[in-house]
């Protein structure tokens, strides 16, 4: 319990914290199979000679940012021990008496309820730890976050990102900590629910509140999406597009500019393959071996370095919002300087995208066009290092990811760049994971080995993609 933690809940937490923007601590929950464990966690505080409700313990983490911990005697009524398993319900539990005091009409409906509550199997954990997970206490079993609906909206958005499923929410009633906790440990899945009445009353949870449990890895998967999402425009606060005006300009590209993605794919049969991949991983070397075989490349860095010449409407922009200090001796861009000005700062490179994607994607259309009323049969590429931070991927009739290791990636730009290991390990971390990028790909070409097998690969793309076009004229 005391080693560290797998997971850097620390870097994972304030990413979720920074686009959620939530005002209580996330919750580490964990069950233990032995009351000594408490012992072992640092800083865990136990409530002797107190008795607690779940509620209480889980508001002192998440609002006074205590690490706690719990067993069966701790607890003011088995209704909380029995809904993790610490302890069996009493008979006046199960006969429906207890619940027909307050929350059901009789003793029969009473009955009903109780047992519809779900709970962890009895006799199997003697324990439980709460913490605040951004301090890396343990690795929980599960993580509790609380937010309002807009904020659980974006959460569940983000879930979905990866491994789109329809998502299942439930609501006892009273005891709602068994549709988060319990439900989420027996199914696996995150489990959105309703605070009940004694969690407002005892757990000081606000009208506005919702609470979701989830695995860890689904809390991780639902950063990556959060941040894909941030990229493409959605984010919390959700700003209000006006209910009387036209919202055309409001809709993200992909909704708005459906006519863009119509005009550069034709009515021709055109085919447009977007290359991509980490950086140092041979891009250019798989974009030259297709040009050798007949498709003409659009290179995105040169297009980049062409809209922000000096004096073009996107070199105005820059030089207006971040200062002439971005502004090298000879009026240029400096990318360099301007690279370390938005490196580590999401808003200020979300508005320099603003100045120049829009310019670049002009260029790479008339780009396009040029090509294509010589060639209305071409298979066009475009090199573009970040397409899928970008949320370019829409834009093509198919995306080819040339791979490579991340250990080979930092090795050949430690090299061709003269920079040290960790310079090389903060540079991958500004894009996204190589290994992630491959979820996006139609074709995969793994570039870590001879030469002679890139080629192999790219001959055998090519004629999947001429075997593409053929099958596109019969139809």
């Amino acid at each position: 319990m005391t080693e560290a933690a797998k997971r850097d809940w620390t870097r994972i937490i304030r990413g979720v914290e920074r686009l959620m923007r939530l005002r209580s601590f996330p919750v580490a929950f964990k069950m233990l199979k032995e009351e000594k464990t408490l012992n072992e966690i640092p800083y865990l505080r136990r409530l002797h000679g107190k008795k607690v409700t779940m509620c209480q313990l889980l508001n002192l983490v998440r609002n006074s940012d205590w690490t706690v911990g719990a067993t069966k005697e701790d607890f003011v009524s088995e209704t909380c021990g029995s809904i993790i398993g610490l302890c069996d319900l009493p008979p006046l539990y199960k006969d429906g008496t207890f619940r027909s005091i307050v929350w059901v009409k009789t003793k029969e409906e009473a009955k009903r309820y109780e047992a519809s509550i779900p709970r962890l199997p009895l006799g199997k954990y003697k324990a439980v730890a709460m913490a605040p997970l951004v301090y890396n206490p343990f690795e929980p079993d599960i993580v509790l976050i609380y937010a309002n609906p807009a904020q659980m909206m974006l959460l569940i958005n983000s879930l979905q990102f990866e491994r789109y499923e329809v998502m299942e929410f439930f609501c006892v009633g009273e005891s709602s900590c068994s549709d988060a906790i319990a439900r989420c440990y027996l199914t696996g899945k995150p489990s959105l629910t309703i605070p009940c009445y004694g969690e407002r009353r005892y757990g000081h949870a606000q009208d506005d509140e919702l609470v979701m449990a989830l695995r860890p890895e689904d809390l991780e998967r639902g950063l990556r999406g959060m941040e894909a999402l941030y990229r493409k425009g959605i984010r919390y606060p959700i700003s209000f597009a006006g209910a009387q005006e036209d919202l055309t300009d409001a809709f993200p590209p992909s909704y708005g500019t459906i006519h863009e993605v119509e005009r550069l794919r034709g009515d021709d049969n055109r085919l447009i393959l977007g290359i991509t991949g980490g950086i140092a991983s041979g891009k250019s070397t798989v974009s030259k071996m297709l040009e050798e075989l007949g498709a003409p490349s659009v290179d995105f860095d040169i297009l980049a370095r062409r809209v922000v010449e000096p004096g073009r409407p996107a070199w105005a922009d820059i030089v207006d919002y971040f200062g002439r200090q971005v502004l090298g001796e000879d009026g240029k861009i400096d990318r360099k300087k301007l690279s370390k000005i938005v490196f580590h700062d999401l808003e200020k490179r979300k508005r320099l995208e603003s100045f120049t994607h829009p310019r670049i994607h002009e260029e790479f259309l008339k780009e396009v066009e040029k090509i294509t009323s010589k060639d209305p049969n071409a298979i066009i590429q475009a090199v573009i290092p970040l397409l899928i931070e970008a949320n370019l991927q829409y834009l093509f009739h198919k995306v080819v990811v040339v791979y490579i290791p991340p250990q080979e990636q930092i090795r050949r730009l430690m090299k061709r760049d003269g920079i040290s290991r960790v310079e090389a390990e903060n540079i991958l971390k500004a894009q996204i994971p190589i290994d992630e990028k491959l979820g996006y790909a139609d074709y995969v070409i793994y570039n870590d080995g001879p030469i002679e097998k890139t080629r192999e690969q790219v001959e055998k793309l090519w004629k999947s993609l001429k075997a593409l076009q053929a099958s596109r004229q019969k139809n």
